[in-house]
């Protein structure tokens, strides 16, 4: 388990990809667990220093990804590890 870098966005990248970026290094690293729930966008805002709806926007991306959880009323989670599947060699692609 590695340490993730501090969060430094390159000037051609937009924002809520690269906040996205990190918290997915976090989660790759170890640092949040399947099933860690994460800060409340809100506080995720201050603590990127970005406007809250950059967090939000963020947040869209990682569920995309399949990397996190949110449950109406409950808040958000890191999505649990998904097994690898091996490929049928039956079935072509």
């Amino acid at each position: 388990m590695g340490e993730v870098a501090e969060f430094r966005p390159q000037g051609h990248e937009l924002l809520y990809v690269a906040i996205a970026d990190h918290i997915t290094a976090r989660i790759d690293a170890g640092e949040l667990k399947p099933g860690a729930r994460l800060a409340p966008e809100r506080d995720l805002a201050v603590e990127y220093g970005v406007a809250y709806l950059t967090v939000r926007r963020a947040m869209v991306e990682l569920r995309e990804r399949g990397r996190i959880l949110t449950v109406h009323g409950k808040g958000t989670f890191v999505a649990p590890d998904q097994p690898r599947q091996t490929p049928d060699p039956r079935r072509s692609p």
